[in-house]
């Protein structure tokens, strides 16, 4: 999967940046169509100690999955977003296969009524 990470008000050093990509690689593991993905890291001017900001983007065919986080460093903002998809992912998943099943059923339906 291509991921591209854009770094805002900052230079992110390559450490965060194999951290980023090793973390997103493993929503392959949970689903397979995964095109290519978007990460946006974000400082913002506030007094909290929580002003690290990780977006990321997901794109999918037909879908496009969204996560934003924010806390006191972009690993663990990045965690979170990740955990977020990976809650996202599964109930794409789930809804795809209901209407997969839902489907078939209709199909099966129709083929002993049309006998």
């Amino acid at each position: 999967m291509k991921i591209s990470v854009q770094s805002i008000h900052f230079n992110a050093d390559k450490k965060l940046l194999e951290f980023i990509q090793k973390r997103v690689d493993k929503l392959d593991l949970f689903f397979d169509q995964i095109t290519s993905g978007e990460v946006y890291l974000k400082l913002e001017n506030v007094e909290d100690e929580a002003n690290k900001i990780s977006e990321i983007k997901l794109l999918v065919p037909g879908c496009t999955f969204f996560a934003k986080e924010q806390c006191k460093s972009f690993e663990e903002a990045t965690d979170l977003a990740i955990e977020s998809l990976k809650k996202q992912i599964a109930k794409h998943k789930e809804k795809t296969r209901a209407k997969l099943s839902e489907h078939k059923a209709l199909l099966n339906e129709n083929e002993v009524t049309d006998y």
